[in-house]
């Protein structure tokens, strides 16, 4: 425990990386979270934030099929949060 009761993040934790898709349609959120990924290694984590309703059906469908882990969805204020764990198969 740091000085002052705080406790101090783990530092093997590493922060995901965030992809920023708010005011695009439908299919540019799913496009672009796949685009991203590609370039990530297995088990990295990718936050993605997007206002398109149709995200909240379309992301997670993506991270089935693909093979990747939906770790978090949420909704707040309009705009919807994903926290995917990019799978480790080859795209």
């Amino acid at each position: 425990m740091a000085e002052g009761g705080l406790e101090t993040p783990e530092p093997d934790l590493e922060e995901p990386l965030h992809l920023d898709l708010r005011g695009l349609k439908c299919p540019l959120p799913v496009l672009r979270t796949r685009k991203a990924l590609r370039t990530m290694q297995p088990g990295s984590r990718l936050m993605v934030e997007a206002t398109d309703p149709l995200s909240a059906i379309d992301i997670p469908n993506f991270c089935r099929e693909d093979g990747h882990v939906l770790l978090d969805a949420g909704e707040n204020g309009g705009i919807r949060r994903f926290l995917i764990e990019r799978g480790g198969q080859a795209l």
